[in-house]
């Protein structure tokens, strides 16, 4: 009796041991760097993740170890936050740097909570930092386009307004060295005109740069009109003229990125410098991409500018030379009364818009504001023009082919010899993409929030069964890869579920994922929901549409119900899978897209094949990545926790207070099969919540209205016996036919379908088509 409560001992220890095991396993496998600290908060634990990150070993990192890898100029920052979460026993989070193993600090959103025993006393804290130096990037670069934006509104020079653009690029690491040069008068050479950090001696060496192939990177790039990219300076022949120059003064890295205007024409170029040999990132190479499109935008602004002040200046000479300049500029510029009637649109605006001058004139046309915009700021016009000073706003304008695009509209008063107010200007710039970036910036910001607050799981796949695990252990597998994922299994076993966590475990978790149903698609519609259209490609297409694949670009698209995808629309699929490349419904122009694909079907996409329904080759296009998802009724030991889950997340959604499951109820839940599986399961229980009066979760077990409904014993694998079917009407079909396949009295014709597809299944069912002759 000893010796047996001695072994159940030991396999209990043993057991909880693995338990541990597992679950350390997981904290250093998430893509996340977690840690957790004593309730004084000294540090105990880091996970893998984040000792392979900073450098540092465990025992370097405990207690307050760890601030070693704080960014000097954050670490009192964080120290004084962290003190104050400890003292108010309050969850929180705050933004710093962390130096990463190769001494390159990049930002992280730090965020911990506090875990408290059944006295509400905290016994440990728990916390992860996620890594967000792509987004305080990109926030970088749109506050410096609206700086940029503020600073010609209010005139500042072109030097200052680039200075501060260096400055800003020149924030993002210690060892970057940005520096804006303009072209000459003369278009051959290229002078420095904002480089705060780059050595004095240097740019005398380099002023006038000469444009020219094989100029250091800078002169090429203005050449060549593309981005020149010189990992080391020591070895790159382009720069066997400047070579001995540039390293004296510390320079081994330089990238240019040429500054083109609308049309084209070379303006400049802005270039980063680095003190040690370095090939850029993606990270990188967006960065001086946007930190060149700002320069652009200033200096483009700035030459409109001097544009428009010169016309002012010449108003009181003549009204028609003004309205010949102000039709010159590439800005909408419109001018209205003090009443704040229309008087006059440049050349640009009717462009833009579509509208001729009679009609302008006549005040006879369609709306060109957005009605949303008009209704909002109209109150605020009003007012800002009664006050005579100037103003500005942003609004959406419909272009001529019915898109709106967002305008930043600025209103300057023009004054007469007394200082009275006799008309006012208003120029239009175009800040769409500006906004577009502000709206990827938030979304991200969310998903980054979303992330966090499930940090210990992974997305909402919720479970620890082998099952469940090894599907879970292939989505760490093929998530970093660009592979393409054929998910398979039943209605309601969460296939979607399990594309969103690919996406977010891999590279491209921070691009878009689109969702298309294949299902509930019109077949007629489908090839334009995912390819898009031109305008009258067919009757309703009022205007060019985008289609899924464009909006995913650079994402990842996720195609469920890939099986009932029409055959004409698989062809087009196959292209984009085989070539990467597609053409709107309508079109003729090839457009390159960069897709991962994920697909997902509870169809048998074999036997579809066999019926001709589904092309072979599409399948094995799609089938790279295969990963099955099971029923639930095959993971059974997930239920209780499955109905935890959903009984939490539907409780605090309906602001009830449910602290306990009926036994009884898991023990039903555990019995019934779940035709519907997870989202059957889902449904009940929130009925279930919501029908709840007390503390006690139940579930009424009339709702499991199929629980008592037999299922047929299965003799095989489901694909086994619809093969053993099939292979049987084949047969016969042949038997009856003398083994003779074409033809009206040929197998193919007694079985419905084409010769092809049934030569192709007796090849994979190794059928003996002449032993039946």
């Amino acid at each position: 009796m000893t010796s047996n409560r001695a072994m159940a001992s030991a396999a209990h220890t043993s057991g909880q041991a693995r338990q541990v095991e597992d679950v350390r396993l997981m904290v250093d496998t998430i893509p996340t760097l977690v840690w957790s600290a004593r309730p004084d908060g000294s540090a105990e634990f880091f996970n893998q993740r984040w000792l392979d990150y900073t450098g540092l070993s465990a025992e370097q990192s405990r207690d307050s170890g760890w601030t070693a890898a704080l960014h000097p100029e954050d670490r009192g920052r964080v120290m004084e936050y962290w003190g104050y979460l400890l003292a108010s026993g309050k969850a929180g989070e705050i933004e710093a740097r962390l130096r990463r193993c190769d001494g390159e600090f990049r930002w992280f959103l730090f965020r911990a909570e506090p875990v408290r025993d059944k006295q509400g006393d905290i016994f440990k804290w728990y916390g992860a930092n996620t890594d967000i130096e792509d987004r305080k990037r990109a926030e970088a670069l749109l506050a410096a386009e609206k700086r940029t934006l503020e600073m010609i509104a209010n005139g500042a020079r072109l030097a200052d307004i680039l200075e501060s653009l260096c400055h800003t690029i020149d924030a993002q690491a210690g060892n970057i060295i940005s520096a804006v040069m303009l072209l000459d008068t003369d278009g051959a050479h290229l002078s420095p005109v904002a480089a705060p950090r780059l050595p004095e001696g240097w740019i005398e060496d380099i002023t006038p740069l000469k444009v020219g192939p094989g100029i250091g990177s800078c002169g090429s790039a203005a050449f060549l009109k593309q981005r020149v990219i010189v990992s080391d300076i020591a070895t790159d022949p382009l720069w066997v003229n400047y070579r001995d120059a540039a390293l004296r003064h510390g320079l081994r890295a330089a990238w240019s990125q040429p500054l083109l205007s609308k049309n084209q024409q070379v303006l400049g170029t802005f270039g980063m410098y680095y003190p040690e040999p370095r090939t850029p990132s993606e990270t990188d190479l967006r960065l001086i991409e946007g930190a060149g499109h700002i320069a652009v935008i200033a200096i483009e602004g700035e030459r409109a500018q001097a544009a428009l002040t010169k016309a002012f200046d010449e108003i009181a000479k003549s009204e028609a030379e003004l309205r010949t300049i102000i039709d010159a500029i590439p800005q909408l510029i419109i001018a209205i009364g003090t009443d704040g009637n229309f008087l006059y649109a440049n050349q640009a605006v009717r462009e833009y818009t579509g509208l001729t001058k009679e009609e302008l004139g006549s005040g006879n046309y369609p709306e060109v504001f957005h009605p949303e915009d008009s209704e909002r700021l109209r109150e605020q016009r009003d007012l800002a023009i009664s006050r005579g000073v100037p103003f500005e706003y942003e609004r959406r304008v419909r272009r001529r082919d019915g898109q709106y695009r967002w305008f930043l509209t600025q209103f300057n008063p023009l004054r007469d010899e007394r200082g009275e107010i006799i008309r006012w200007y208003a120029t239009g710039t175009d800040i769409d993409d500006r906004k577009q970036a502000e709206e990827r910036t938030r979304q991200e910001n969310f998903a980054l929030r979303e992330q966090i607050d499930q940090v210990f799981m992974f997305e909402e796949i919720v479970g620890s069964s082998p099952a469940l695990k090894t599907v879970l252990s292939n989505i760490v597998k093929v998530a970093p890869t660009d592979s393409t994922v054929l998910i398979t299994g039943e209605t309601g076993t969460g296939k979607e579920l399990i594309a969103r966590a690919i996406h977010k475990a891999s590279q491209r978790a921070g691009q878009p994922f689109i969702t298309v149903n294949c299902g509930s698609i019109p077949s007629s519609l489908i090839a334009s929901e995912l390819f898009g259209h031109e305008k009258g490609a067919f009757t309703g297409a009022l205007q060019r549409r985008q289609g899924r694949f464009e909006l995913a670009d650079s994402g990842t698209i996720f195609l469920d119900e890939i099986g009932e995808l029409p055959a004409e629309t698989q062809i087009a699929l196959l292209r984009v899978l085989q070539e990467r490349q597609f053409e709107r419904v309508g079109g003729s122009r090839v457009i390159a897209t960069d897709v991962r694909v994920i697909a997902a079907t509870n169809r048998d996409l074999s036997t579809a094949i066999a019926a001709g329904d589904f092309r072979a080759d599409l399948f094995y296009r799609l089938n790279v990545f295969p990963i099955h998802v099971p029923p639930l009724r095959n993971r059974k030991e997930d239920i209780p926790m499955l109905v935890e889950y959903f009984v939490k997340r539907y409780a605090e959604k309906a602001r009830k207070q449910i602290n306990k499951i009926d036994k009884d109820t898991l023990k039903l839940c555990h019995s019934y099969p779940w035709p519907g599986n997870i989202r059957e399961l889902q449904n009940i229980v929130e009925r279930s919540v919501i029908l709840c009066t007390g503390d006690t979760f139940w579930i009424d077990e009339a709702w499991l209205s199929s629980q008592d409904a037999p299922y047929p014993k299965s003799s095989g694998p489901l694909p086994q016996n619809l093969q053993n079917y099939e292979k049987e009407l084949i047969e016969a079909a042949l038997a009856e036919s003398n083994g003779k396949v074409a033809g009206p009295n040929g197998a193919a014709a007694k079985l419905g379908i084409p010769r092809s597809t049934l030569d192709l299944r007796i090849k994979q069912l190794h059928i003996k088509k002449y032993s039946f002759r």
